[in-house]
């Protein structure tokens, strides 16, 4: 019988929540990793009993957990993540050098066709791959080492490749978003990068048109349409037609362009979902109403969603790893706040209950949709 399984990731540990395809009646696993911030947890595309973890702390610093019994059990399989030795520096706002270090794994992505293939992105800005189940981890260092990284800043939240997308049609590319630098695509594995942030505007920095130093927030792709991207900057909603080599803003009729995640429907590749959130330092939804919006035609018209949302006093914010889908006929959506509810609708949207509440603060929602 199929099912899914909602990965949760919060600042005091991991849960597991499973369901069958009703996705009605809820199992809720956990707490794996008690007082431990897990930012990530991701299942593997090729192996649905496997799961990684980004489990971190200021005392005891970053390891990496896998699961090969969809999360019943863990074994702590690494935490080496050595920068390739030539540190380089970045700029902060006021100016000053500052060295590249290694604070911490944002976004674990296995490979689509591997389950012992992954790729880390981590603050400061770097992207790691294991190909040994997470035991040993490589910095593929081209991305760091581009020739814009002393121009990269920290946004508000630091300085990490936060988002990892793999081109299904393309097996060496691969697309990644660094906050606040922008857009890089590599075409061959990772040895060489570009620059993919042309059309973007952002107008806080010294030239709102630059090659670099776009606060991207987060990307979604649709696998049979590798070629068109969506994208929630800091203050726009963007789309892409040509793999990243161009960009139009499509925020249309949104409340307010800011916000963090953005998912697309896993059956419908124009249909995109989005999280409004007031502004940049107003972390919470405009008039304290949760409202998810919807957009049927790939961007510019949006839809609330509001059925089973709360719409008065609301004042929680929604990360960018926090919403994700499933693969069933009727596709699911879910999303966790910073209050520690994890929201599902198994209707695309249209109607929304509450999986969980008073979790820790919710960082990662990923879904495996079970055989």
């Amino acid at each position: 019988m199929s099912g899914v399984r909602v990965l949760v990731g919060t600042r005091k540990g991991a849960f597991v929540l499973t369901s069958d395809e009703k996705r009605q009646d809820w199992e809720v696993g956990g707490p794996y990793f008690a007082g431990w911030e897990i930012y990530h947890l991701k299942g593997s595309p090729a192996d649905p009993n496997r799961i990684y973890a980004s489990q971190s702390s200021g005392w005891f610093g970053q390891m990496i957990q896998r699961s090969d019994d969809g999360g019943q059990t863990w074994e702590a399989v690494g935490n080496e993540f050595v920068y390739d030795g030539t540190t380089g520096t970045h700029q902060w706002y006021d100016g000053t050098q500052h060295p590249w270090e290694f604070k911490r794994v944002w976004h674990l992505e296995p490979s689509l066709t591997d389950p012992d293939t992954v790729y880390a992105g981590a603050e400061d800005a770097a992207l790691f791959r294991t190909t040994d189940g997470g035991k040993t981890w490589t910095e593929l260092y081209g991305l760091r080492n581009h020739g814009s990284g002393p121009r990269w800043q920290p946004g508000a939240g630091g300085m990490a490749v936060h988002t990892i997308i793999q081109d299904p049609s393309h097996p060496g590319r691969i697309f990644v978003a660094i906050s606040a630098a922008g857009v890089f695509r590599t075409d061959d594995g990772g040895e060489t990068w570009r620059p993919m942030n042309r059309g973007l505007k952002s107008q806080y920095i010294p030239d709102p048109d630059a090659e670099v130093g776009h606060c991207v927030h987060r990307m979604a792709m649709h696998p049979s349409r590798p070629g068109v991207l969506f994208m929630q900057m800091h203050w726009d909603v963007n789309r892409s037609d040509d793999a990243g080599e161009s960009w139009r803003e499509v925020s249309g009729n949104l409340p307010t362009d800011f916000g963090f995640p953005i998912e697309v429907h896993a059956h419908e590749p124009e249909t995109v979902y989005v999280v409004p959130i007031k502004s940049d330092s107003e972390h919470f939804p405009p008039e304290g109403k949760l409202r998810v919006y919807r957009s049927r035609t790939g961007g510019n018209e949006w839809e609330p969603l509001t059925n089973g949302l709360p719409q008065s006093d609301c004042y929680v914010n929604v990360l960018r790893d926090a919403m994700a889908v499933d693969r069933l006929d009727s596709c699911g959506v879910y999303f966790g706040t910073t209050g520690g509810q994890v929201y599902a609708s198994a209707d695309s949207g249209d109607t929304w209950a509450p999986i969980v509440r008073d979790l820790p603060a919710v960082l990662s929602v990923e879904v495996q949709t079970l055989p």
